[in-house]
């Protein structure tokens, strides 16, 4: 893993949760986060929507590297991740409107949610060895959580008053896993360089 993806894996959460916060914190009028989306903290006319518009463009720069960077993952899921970046970042760049929605917007976000979504199952290695979060089962398990958690944000959208709520447990969710599988795959890196070396200790005498 490059430095610079394993430092995009940690900042991916970071910018997300940070830029909600902010943006609410600097409304005018009290923000309820439980029930309003983050849509509606970037929409047009909204004071402070361009905290939302940069911290996804953040975010998704940030999985875009972070796909780019974990090449121990399947290809697939790689470049599903890096396109899950860019429906970040074009989600960011479409606000939804300001009384009504936005097609590009809306198209964006459903692209992204999609692409999150089954990504773990497309990075995921079946050969011994391979790193917990790209395992099939550790893959399955997000991508099924992944789902639930995506079930409540859709009762919601129909007048749900924890739409807010479940929105930024969806996003929270897929913005913590290649986190997750950037660990693993550190932690699977340091216990095979363990044995490695002692190998090459034992060659040397």
């Amino acid at each position: 893993m490059p430095w610079w993806g394993i430092v995009s894996s940690v900042l991916a959460p970071m910018i997300l949760i940070a830029g909600w916060t902010v943006a609410a914190d600097l409304q005018p009028h009290p923000f309820d986060g439980v029930r309003r989306s983050i849509s509606a903290l970037g929409a047009m006319g909204m004071p402070y929507g361009w905290v939302i518009a940069v911290a996804l463009v953040g975010v998704g720069i940030c999985h875009a590297a972070t796909g780019l960077a974990l090449r121990p993952a399947a290809e697939p899921g790689r470049i599903l991740l890096v396109i899950g970046g860019i429906s970040s970042m074009l989600i960011g760049l479409n606000p939804q409107g300001a009384h009504s929605g936005s097609l590009p917007h809306e198209a964006f976000s459903l692209i992204g949610v999609v692409v999150m979504t089954i990504w773990p199952v497309a990075a995921m290695r079946r050969d011994p060895g391979a790193p917990f979060g790209l395992r099939p089962v550790a893959a399955c398990a997000t991508t099924v959580v992944t789902l639930v958690v995506l079930l409540w944000f859709t009762i919601e959208l129909f007048n749900g008053a924890q739409l807010g709520l479940a929105e930024r447990t969806v996003a929270a969710d897929q913005s913590l896993w290649p986190l997750v599988v950037v660990l693993s795959v550190l932690v699977t890196g340091q216990r095979s360089a363990v044995p490695a070396e002692q190998e090459s200790a034992v060659r040397s005498r």
